[in-house]
């Protein structure tokens, strides 16, 4: 498989081109990289009209997952918006409202979405034994869902993996969906590796209408890489280069393009490599299993600890980590989350076993978080998000109406909805982690603009 943007950058950085176009660095590098750095100029491509390169490279993708596939310089976040508005499209061009159901732990690209595009949301709720971060629904609670809809929604939205790393049952929602005649989108920026197991999990694989994978969380692509995926004839080409280029900056980065577009060839033999590194995973696993340590989720090459069954908070865990010169990908007093992947040296994952080990196991911490039952919906996410809002104390936001979205990245799941109302439940939740200040609406609306 060949590189046509790699190809093309180096062909033109040993031209030694006088470059009378953006950007201002002119390839000087101060950086080491700004020579490979370019623009849309003649014979460059265009990311959201791909004649050329671009096209030949966004080809050689789909063939290696096997379905259409397009791609993201500013991460699955520009992907979730777009899926969104292909989603709004359809709906509209089926004669349905903007209706999407959705799981209540989406990312807060999708809350944005919602607000940017003026899209209805109906959330489907966590069990009361899960994490916010975690929304495990069954193919038969989604059944019994729809069924009690009065108007269908146009399609379900869930993320799996999610940040904990429990994995969906993708084929049985699918069928569920595909029997209400209902889309199914799958936020899977977790989990563009699961394509390249022994059996496919990806969520195009099994089912899903639309999805988008983060290439730079679990593949070796610089930070913004990412895809969108698609059913064939579900959209057109035309419809997902429309809706991308909606969100997407005209200036998107070739330097980002040029590692998605290498990907391609490690991709073709990544296949082996990923099975021989989920063994030696599930070793490690099975190692600190027998020391004490107790896992939470069924995503193989995710490592997510319970902190507090091991004695500890998972804050404590990784500040003894961080003393080791190890950098998890996120933790909070109930979890800690190790992302390794292929990448990831046989001497990282023995010195990571180490460190673990030598923290002595102690009592487990009798510690519930606390819950608190779905929130009001007063006005909706748009009107939330576009109103005058202030910053207060989270202890002076009881009763008030949430306005943006309380949480930063990781893990970008809010634990309120922008336009719900903030009860005393939620302000212990948010305490509990470790938020202490929230942005919420200046003033009550008047009642005829609640829905």
């Amino acid at each position: 498989m060949d590189t046509p943007i790699c190809d093309f950058v180096k062909k033109y950085c040993e031209s030694n081109a006088i470059r009378m176009h953006m950007p201002g660095h002119k390839g000087a590098d101060k950086l080491g990289f700004e020579h490979l750095d370019i623009t849309e100029f003649q014979g460059a491509d265009d990311l959201y009209h791909p004649e050329g390169i671009i096209a030949e490279s966004e080809a050689n993708a789909s063939h290696v997952f096997g379905f259409p596939t397009y791609y993201s310089t500013e991460g699955a976040s520009q992907c979730i918006r777009a899926m969104m508005r292909l989603i709004a499209v359809y709906g509209k061009r089926n004669g349905k409202n903007p209706i999407i159901a959705a799981a209540r732990n989406a990312h807060k690209a999708f809350i944005t979405a919602l607000a940017l595009l003026d899209i209805d949301v109906l959330w489907l709720s966590p069990k009361k034994n899960e994490s916010y971060l975690s929304c495990n629904i069954t193919p038969a609670e989604l059944d019994t869902f729809l069924q009690k809809q009065a108007e269908m929604p146009v399609a379900v939205y869930v993320t799996s993996p999610d940040y904990l790393g429990n994995v969906a049952d993708i084929k049985g929602l699918s069928e569920i969906c595909h029997k209400h005649n209902v889309l199914l989108a799958v936020d899977n920026a977790h989990g563009a590796y699961l394509k390249f197991l022994e059996n496919s999990l990806h969520p195009i694989d099994l089912g899903a209408d639309i999805c988008c994978d983060s290439a730079h969380k679990t593949l070796p692509v610089v930070t913004g890489g990412a895809y969108l995926h698609t059913k064939n004839n579900v959209f057109s080409s035309e419809e997902i280069k429309n809706a991308l280029a909606l969100f997407g900056s005209t200036s998107p980065s070739y330097l980002i393009m040029q590692s998605l577009d290498y990907c391609n060839v490690y991709l073709e033999s990544y296949k082996e490599r990923l099975k021989c590194f989920l063994l030696r995973i599930a070793e490690l696993r099975a190692n600190l299993t027998k020391h004490g340590f107790t896992f939470y989720g069924d995503e193989p090459m995710k490592l997510t600890i319970c902190a507090r069954e091991y004695g500890y908070t998972g804050t404590e865990i990784a500040k003894i980590l961080e003393s080791s010169n190890i950098f998890c990908e996120f933790f909070d007093p109930d979890y800690i989350v190790l992302m390794p992947t292929p990448e990831t040296t046989e001497d990282d994952l023995e010195n990571i076993k180490s460190a673990l080990t030598q923290i002595p196991k102690k009592t487990a911490m009798n510690i519930t978080p606390p819950k608190f039952s779905e929130a009001e919906k007063v006005i909706s996410v748009r009107e939330a998000v576009l109103a005058p809002s202030q910053s207060l104390p989270i202890e002076e936001c009881e009763n008030r109406i949430s306005a943006d979205i309380a949480t930063s990245c990781p893990p970008a799941v809010p634990i309120l909805i922008c336009g719900e109302r903030i009860t005393r439940e939620a302000i212990a939740c948010f305490k509990y982690y470790g938020t202490d200040r929230c942005r919420v609406v200046n003033s009550e609306p008047e009642p005829h603009t609640r829905k």
